[in-house]
This record gives C-alpha cells, sequence and structure tokens, in this order.
C-alpha cells in the first residue's frame, strides 16, 4: 500500500515536468467561386469525377514539404481537415457543377450512367524551400474520356508555383489556396471547349 502511494506522489511531481503536446491545426481546400459559363461543347453530358491518383506519396490528410530535391517529410502538428483526394475531388465536382460545363457533375461512387469520366494524376501536391525561396507547388495532369467508346478525349497537365508568405503549413495551406483559385478558372475554361 505505502509504494501505492509512493508511485502516486511520484507521479503527480513529476506531472508538473510534462509539457503539453502542440496542438494539431487542421486547414482546406476552400472551393474558390467560378462564373458560369455561356457555352459548354458538353453541355448535355454527364461526367463522373474519378478519385485522384498520385504518383508520390498517398493522397492523405498529411501535409508534405522537401527542402531538396532528394528528401521529403510531413508536418507533424498540421494537416489537411480531410484526405487530400477526396478534398481534391469534392473541389472539382463543385467547380464545374457551378461552372455549368456539364448536364450533371457526380462522383465516380455514383449509379448514374455517364457519358464522360474525369480522371486525374497527382504529380505533386506539395511545399517546397528552397533557402530563401518558399512555395507551394500543384501539378495534376487530367484526363476527359469518352466511356461508350473507351477513347481519349483530351488531356492535359496543369502545374503551379505559388510564393508563400511564410515557411510554415499555414503559408503552405494559404497559398495551395490561390493556386485552387487558378486551376479552377484553367480547368473550367479547357473543359468548356472541345
Amino acid at each position: 500500500m505505502k509504494w501505492r502511494i509512493g508511485l502516486i506522489g511520484i507521479l503527480f511531481l513529476s506531472g508538473c515536468g510534462f509539457q503539453e503536446a502542440p496542438i494539431m491545426k487542421e486547414y482546406r481546400l476552400m472551393v474558390p467561386s467560378v462564373t458560369a459559363v455561356s457555352s459548354s461543347a458538353y453541355r448535355h453530358q454527364i461526367l463522373k469525377v474519378s478519385y485522384p491518383v498520385a504518383l508520390g506519396e498517398k493522397l492523405t490528410e498529411r501535409m508534405y514539404y522537401s527542402y531538396s530535391f532528394s528528401d521529403r517529410g510531413a508536418y507533424v502538428n498540421s494537416s489537411w481537415s480531410t484526405a487530400l483526394g477526396r478534398m481534391l475531388q469534392g473541389n472539382i465536382i463543385q467547380i464545374l457543377s457551378n461552372a455549368h460545363c456539364f448536364k450533371v457533375v457526380v462522383p465516380f461512387a455514383s449509379d448514374i450512367k455517364e457519358n464522360l469520366r474525369l480522371e486525374s494524376t497527382v504529380f505533386d501536391f506539395s511545399h517546397h524551400v528552397r533557402g530563401e525561396d518558399s512555395y507551394a507547388v500543384v501539378s495534376i495532369q487530367f484526363t476527359l474520356m469518352d466511356v461508350h467508346t473507351g477513347k481519349l478525349v483530351k488531356a492535359k497537365r496543369f502545374s503551379y508555383r505559388e510564393a508563400t508568405t511564410t515557411t510554415n503549413a499555414q503559408g503552405y495551406a494559404q497559398a495551395s489556396n490561390r493556386i485552387m483559385v487558378a486551376l479552377s478558372h484553367d480547368l473550367v475554361v479547357w473543359l468548356s471547349h472541345p
């Protein structure tokens, strides 16, 4: 019994020396507002948006950074609010729906029979710090396919580099959201034309 009281006393006293872990900060990709297009080559087509595929790291909640071409890491106390792949897919669906490029835009899991499918391959979505320079990098290739013929309609790779105001996860998230504004505009323009 005495050893229990002693153990409790030691734990109580040593508890004063414990430090609280830093709070985990979560960031999300905002859905940029887009203007509805006046005309679109695919206005009467149903589009399904596939879940993005990554060539590098999995598209999870982790926020990646690098200090050179050969190293890579993930922020410990910062993350995306949900899996990056899910956020990208959701944002693309909302952006294209708001732009009225298609009759309807649905996720790949939908039971609706589509005319077209939009697939995406993420080459890079990370924070690059190179000496004094710090920037968010996004590089995604989009592929539009005709599901009836299985043929490629068109494909294009979109790549962006946006300077960050700070070299931490917050600056990276803010710069990534600025990139999403540019990507949204460019994607809508590209998908509105044959």
